[in-house]
């Protein structure tokens, strides 16, 4: 049960839920020399990004694992922080670690039939409320409230509205237009629904209209987390905001490793921790987030918005323990979600599930592969 081949797959492919924008990661393929395949991902988002992180792997990771024993996932992950030390802790160095690290575990689950929720110690749950992650992009505030009431109208529990994102709308840009529209997203989806604001990249509040705001959509329309409302790196505004606003504080996005994330708990300025297992150091590294998570009684969230391989690891992990609360599913078809996986992860009633098959449980269409690959 060893490593014996790992190859970097860089692919390019239009997303609908971004505004049919174009958008890239990076696959990893793992080999075993029991002849199972795992499959990881490196969230890697732009060309020169993917390609550093594609020659990260190829150029040094894949000749420091090839020959190791699955069974030893922890001599693995530690072979690979010896070999990036010198030049990084997070970015590409935790990307192309991510996806190695996230191949192996699939790879492990499948060479032994176990799904990798049983590998991980078991479920918390036996599913989760389903969320439509949603970017905000239509040209009126009705308009994308009439879009967030359809997916919820049609099974979804909730949803997250991403501000700031490509397309028509000005969502983002004034406090109190975005308070007005959250309300009126409200009022379209009803009391019951789980409702998120992810102010995101796009926007550049200070701690004052982050308080201001936050606390308009939390007593107004009942939001349940506003994410990303200041740059990641102000922890002191976070725990302002947090300390003067009645709403759950989301952020963690855009952070590498879990010392970072350690440092966020520490700082008393978040709720919800938002971990990316495509850039977070993997399977191993969200795993030690969550146990921080569970510790200090925080929520985890995935951020899951790439790959259908990305989504069933999110999946999994988010099973397997107690902090999750909710699972992000982009609502709209895209050809990385439905075309490449065989079997598309979805909800039912607005619940998802992670099945018994063996490791992430997703097998990927050649086919469909060939098609988005960047350097074919």
């Amino acid at each position: 049960m060893r490593v014996k081949k790992i190859e970097p797959i860089i692919l390019r492919y239009p997303e609908p839920n971004d505004h049919d924008a174009a958008r890239m990661t990076v696959l990893v393929r793992l080999q075993t020399t029991g002849g199972a395949l795992g499959w990881g991902e490196c969230i890697a988002m732009w060309p020169e990004a993917c390609a550093a992180v594609a020659a990260v792997i190829r150029e040094g990771l894949a000749a420091e694992v090839t020959g190791m024993d699955l069974r030893d996932l922890e001599a693995i992950r530690g072979k690979m922080k010896a070999r990036t030390w010198w030049y990084g802790e997070g970015g590409i160095a935790s990307m192309a670690l991510s996806g190695i690290d996230m191949a192996a575990w699939d790879a492990l689950g499948r060479e032994s039939c176990q799904p990798l929720w049983r590998l991980l110690g078991g479920r918390a749950h036996d599913s989760l409320p389903a969320i439509a992650s949603m970017h905000m992009n239509r040209e009126t505030p009705a308009d994308n409230a009439r879009e967030v009431a359809r997916h919820v109208g049609a099974g979804f529990a909730g949803a997250k509205l991403g501000f700031g994102k490509k397309g028509l709308s000005p969502v983002g840009g004034d406090p109190d237009y975005d308070a007005d529209f959250v309300a009126e997203v409200r009022s379209a989806i009803g009391g019951d629904a789980l409702l998120m604001v992810d102010i995101g990249n796009g926007v550049r509040w200070d701690a004052a209209t982050a308080i201001y705001a936050a606390n308009r959509m939390v007593e107004e329309s009942r939001i349940d987390w506003i994410e990303e409302p200041l740059h990641p790196s102000d922890l002191s505004g976070l725990a302002e905001l947090r300390a003067k606003s009645g709403v759950r504080i989301a952020t963690g996005e855009r952070e590498f490793t879990p010392d970072g994330y350690a440092r966020l708990l520490a700082g008393g300025c978040v709720d919800v921790l938002g971990v990316d297992p495509g850039r977070a150091e993997g399977i191993g590294g969200f795993i030690r987030v969550a146990r921080m998570c569970e510790a200090h009684k925080r929520f985890i969230n995935a951020h899951a918005w790439s790959t259908a391989v990305t989504t069933a690891a999110s999946l999994h992990l988010s099973i397997a323990t107690p902090a999750a609360w909710v699972f992000e599913l982009k609502p709209l078809e895209s050809p990385v979600q439905h075309e490449l996986p065989e079997t598309p992860l979805w909800h039912q009633a607005g619940r998802i599930h992670a099945d018994n098959a063996p490791g992430l449980g997703v097998n990927i269409r050649e086919s469909v592969l060939r098609k988005y690959r960047v350097g074919k």
